[in-house]
């Protein structure tokens, strides 16, 4: 294997790569493609905007994202990389704060012992630390689910306080439900153990010595909101000769001797096919399985078609209020309300609120295509916030001012009993019919990644291009590329709710 640090091979100046979507992993491509003079054609399917799911929308001059993005990252390489995109200038450096909202009362996330206890209330809290005792001499064995990994390390009070409901309304589906592996990966060293003495000794280590993610307190971030840096690498990788083609909806993938041939996409003015030596695809697998000509097999088929995925919706509220709270973001486990998540845009940065004295807010709702709240008029889904956010007593209706709705399609790729195997299926199809075809990204790979996981995978994949030999499947949950694999079947991503086979 070659080391990471080493340049990449020129011998990419001899390819002309097709890039299927201009998000973080597409625009790294064509940054490291380009690096290298290769040449690079971007087709996104978008009319305006780039970065995917990480791109910043804007109303009316108000600036929002697609969720939050913070810029936080154990990889050096792509910390560099932000920094080689945008200037010194346009970097600001937040304070993070984050916490719960549960019966009108505000808790440390992450979970601090002495506010979580006491701001439930002297009787909640005896009661809570008696469940966690409770739970501490008959833990639940084995550890089959989420509730049962969470209940085990915080007691059964405190899991259905801060843990049921806020999980339940992000993935649809019950806690008892969803397998205990992603809870051993998304809050990774965190008890109520681990928060009283993190608290007392202001430790943010795990027991290992590694940092614990959650409990990050600061973040790097582009003044105008990540989409800033997306905006600004698409201009960059232009100017080195790239070309991005928006309003290019991918729509069909020729194949012929084992090898893409052939990419059509439709635009405004009717189909457009590209040609090239080789292809990086962030698409969904889903997606990318059904444009595929010739038709592959019905097991493939049936295998892309089975790979889940979870939506996602932003009521953006303009209210006239210049400060509500002081979170970046607050996560909402009230179960009397369907909002999950608030974003307070002004938080990340000032910059993305033009107008002295008003505030911005992101309502997050998980939902799913098709479903009732997806369906919703946007109308109907700014009124419902504008309710919601009264209901929780966080800002009055006659404070608001206009409003706007995003959805976002595939936010979130789901883990269920089958993916694993479905994902394999269709990579070992594409291995044999389409050799020059690479998939980058969250979506490209129906992996959760982060933003830097993202890029990684497709820093990886360009160099593969340039005559390297580097596996992007094995860039894991820290963004640390490893060589080996560490024997656990999906030690390389970040793990997604998996939902539980039905007991025996």
């Amino acid at each position: 294997m070659t080391d990471t640090n080493e340049p990449p091979s020129r011998d990419s100046a001899k390819s002309h790569v097709l890039i299927l979507g201009a998000g973080p992993a597409g625009l790294t491509a064509a940054w490291e493609l380009t690096r290298n003079n290769a040449t690079a054609e971007i087709l996104e399917a978008d009319h305006n905007e780039v970065g995917g799911i990480s791109r910043t929308a804007s109303y009316k001059g108000f600036r929002f994202d697609i969720g939050g993005h913070r810029f936080f990252t154990k990889s050096d390489e792509v910390n560099e990389l932000w920094h080689q995109i945008l200037d010194p200038e346009d970097w600001l450096q937040v304070p993070r704060l984050s916490r719960i909202f549960y019966r009108g009362k505000f808790f440390n996330y992450p979970l601090k012992a002495s506010n979580a206890l006491l701001g439930l209330g002297i009787i909640e809290t005896i009661l809570c630390v008696v469940s966690y005792g409770w739970a501490r001499l008959f833990p639940r064995k084995p550890e089959r689910s989420f509730e049962d990994w969470v209940r085990n390390r915080f007691g059964e009070r405190l899991y259905r306080i801060f843990f049921k409901t806020y999980t339940e309304k992000v993935w649809g589906m019950p806690c008892n439900e969803i397998s205990a592996d992603w809870a051993a990966q998304r809050i990774k060293g965190l008890s109520l153990l681990g928060a009283v003495k993190s608290a007392l000794f202001s430790s943010k280590k795990t027991s290992d010595g590694e940092t614990i993610k959650t409990l990050i307190d600061e973040f790097k971030y582009p003044k105008l909101g990540p989409g800033m840096m997306w905006q600004v690498a698409a201009e960059k990788v232009q100017a080195r000769g790239a070309k991005l083609h928006m309003g290019s909806r991918v729509c069909g993938i020729r194949c012929e001797s084992g090898n893409v041939v052939e990419v059509q996409a439709q635009t405004s003015g009717g189909v457009t096919t590209y040609q090239g030596s080789h292809v990086i695809s962030t698409l969904p697998v889903r997606d990318l399985v059904n444009m595929l000509q010739p038709e592959p097999a019905a097991e493939v088929k049936d295998a892309a078609n089975a790979l889940a995925y979870r939506d996602f919706l932003t009521v953006v509220l303009i209210v006239d209020r210049d400060k509500l709270f002081p979170d970046n973001w607050i996560y909402v486990h009230d179960p009397a309300v369907k909002l999950g998540r608030i974003q307070n845009f002004k938080n990340w940065s000032p910059y993305m609120v033009p107008e002295p004295g008003k505030t911005s807010l992101g309502l997050e709702y998980f939902c799913s295509e098709g479903d009732e709240l997806w369906e919703m008029a946007d109308d109907d889904l700014i009124q419902l916030g504008v309710k919601e956010i009264e209901q929780l007593g966080l800002c009055g209706r006659a404070h608001y001012l206009d409003g706007t709705v995003v959805r976002m399609k595939k936010a979130y790729p789901v883990y269920d009993d089958t993916y694993q195997q479905n994902v394999a299926l269709v990579r070992e199809y594409l291995e044999k019919t389409a050799k020059n075809l690479q998939l980058v990204g969250r979506n490209g790979m129906h992996k959760y990644n982060n933003q830097d996981h993202s890029m990684m995978t497709a820093l990886l994949a360009a160099r593969n291009i340039g005559g390297e030999n580097w596996d992007p499947w094995k860039v894991n949950t820290d963004a640390e590329y490893h060589e080996e694999s560490r024997g656990d079947p999906d030690s390389a991503g970040r793990l997604v709710p998996r939902a539980l086979e039905a007991r025996p």
